[in-house]
């Protein structure tokens, strides 16, 4: 598998330390630039990429490389300098952890993995040869075709991370699907899983009972005409009695989770608020407004890539916004290790207005509480003085860290819904307030102009309420 490796070091790699880490391999070797100058490449005499070498990062959140990586970092603020080895060219991997153990042993800092970062000597490279990349590809590309763009990642986290924003970026601009390889001890962060989420974009596990394995919906894969895909059915046999059989394929058996309930739960809130444009419009607000309420905290940083690495500052969030205007923006917003929390931030300039929207997700133990009495308080605040327009408020059975496992976890069940003022505004009559639902919605902000806020049980265990949100919504949706 490709290899990325990490130097986290107190001080920024100046040029000087770059050109030494990257002379591990030898004089002989050539390098170049990629990707408007910000990914220098190490590349053999024919110049094909060996290791591609990204600018370094400041990070100044704490609790980044210990999310992302397990590993304990340098003091805040640090610098992260990310080095990918190319596929299928052992030497590759050993010069990009020669690069790091060279860039943190002269920036004073540590290299990540430890096992791949621990050689200062240079490495043979005679004879080295490395497969072309297509120049239309990112760096973070292992295999193109013309159906999917295939990212080979062996980390304990998927990140969003540059690279990958970027590989994301080209092969959705291409018209082509997203696949990301991976062993199966890996996990993936909550803002690539909603990268994921259409097809034939997919989360390919290699896993040694079953093979390959679709990480998100558990369907047995093959490659096949060019991308991964489910094994049909009547592909499937001989069958291995440790793969279940589902009506659309085989569901393999790694994906089915371990009986019991460890306790952990996430609370996951989806909201839309909608801005006149105007000047001294401050984005981020309505989500740190619901970070306060129920954590007591404000976020603790925010990026355009994980890891996040800029200190909470909704003024300057929006004017990186603004500046990208009138294209989207998206940002990922975390909390601290104390309360796992993390969200994502989509901005879009449209005839409406300025748009944001939010999916934030917190954690909680088996001896936590998810704080559901202070969610009434939320939708209110929002509705004041954000201009919200929708939230759904969802609780699950899954991990306290907020990490997605190749597994199956269950779907959150609803605890609420709020409609924003306006919208109710437009829905003719009485129909927000008389529902089907067998309580009223409560009414939050002006009694002039309401938001209504739909109470839902709420219990993991019970998939029900997914049954009284449908009607709710066909209710308030008839003509």
């Amino acid at each position: 598998m490709t290899k990325d490796v990490i130097a986290l070091t107190p001080r920024m790699p100046d040029p000087v330390v770059v050109v030494a880490g990257l002379l591990a391999g030898g004089p002989d070797l050539l390098l170049g630039p990629q990707g408007e100058g910000a990914v220098i490449q190490l590349c053999d005499e024919q110049g094909r990429p060996l290791v591609s070498v990204e600018a370094p990062l400041l990070i100044q959140v704490e609790g980044e490389a210990e999310r992302l990586l397990g590993t304990e970092p340098p003091r805040v603020p640090y610098w992260w300098t990310e080095a990918r080895a190319t596929t299928g060219v052992p030497e590759a991997e050993r010069l990009a952890g020669t690069f790091a153990a060279r860039v943190a042993e002269l920036a004073g800092g540590v290299g990540w993995p430890r096992e791949a970062t621990r050689s200062l000597a240079v490495v043979a490279s005679d004879g080295i040869s490395a497969a072309p990349v297509p120049a239309s590809s990112a760096p973070a590309v292992d295999v193109l075709t013309d159906k999917v763009a295939v990212v080979v990642q062996d980390r304990p986290v998927v990140a969003m991370t540059a690279w990958l924003a970027d590989a994301y970026r080209a092969a959705a601009g291409a018209g082509l699907g997203l696949q990301i390889v991976t062993p199966a001890g890996t996990t993936l962060s909550p803002a690539v899983r909603e990268s994921l989420s259409s097809w034939p974009n997919r989360w390919v596990v290699q896993d040694e009972r079953d093979g390959y394995y679709d990480g998100l919906s558990g369907a047995v894969l093959r490659w096949q005409e060019g991308m991964f895909a489910p094994v049909a059915a009547a592909d499937a046999a001989p069958v291995d009695p440790r793969i279940s059989q589902e009506p659309g394929g085989p569901v393999a058996a790694a994906f089915h989770p371990e009986p019991g309930d460890s306790g952990e739960r996430q609370l996951a809130l989806t909201f839309r608020c909608v801005h006149p444009a105007d000047e001294r419009l401050v984005l981020g607000g309505a989500l740190e407004t619901v970070w306060q309420e129920l954590t007591g905290t404000a976020p603790g940083g925010w990026g355009t890539a994980e890891p996040a690495n800029l200190p909470w500052s909704p003024r300057r969030l929006t004017d990186l916004a603004r500046s990208r205007a009138p294209e989207p923006t998206w940002f990922v917003v975390v909390g601290t290790p104390r309360r796992p929390g993390l969200a994502t931030i989509r901005v879009l300039r449209t005839k409406a207005g300025v748009e944001e929207e939010t999916t934030l997700a917190f954690g909680y133990g088996p001896d936590e509480e998810p704080p559901l009495d202070r969610l009434s308080g939320v939708a209110g605040a929002l509705a004041v003085r954000h201009r919200l327009q929708s939230m759904l408020v969802q609780l699950r059975r899954a991990r306290r860290d907020l990490a997605v496992p190749p597994c199956f976890e269950g779907p959150g069940v609803p605890v609420a819904f709020v409609l924003g003022a306006e919208e109710v505004r437009n829905i003719p009559g009485d129909r927000a307030r008389r529902t089907p639902q067998a309580t009223a919605p409560e009414e939050l902000g002006p009694k002039t102009r309401p938001a209504l806020y739909y109470r839902f049980p709420g219990d993991p265990s019970d998939l029900s309420g997914w049954a009284d949100f449908e009607r709710l919504m066909r209710h308030l949706k008839q003509t």
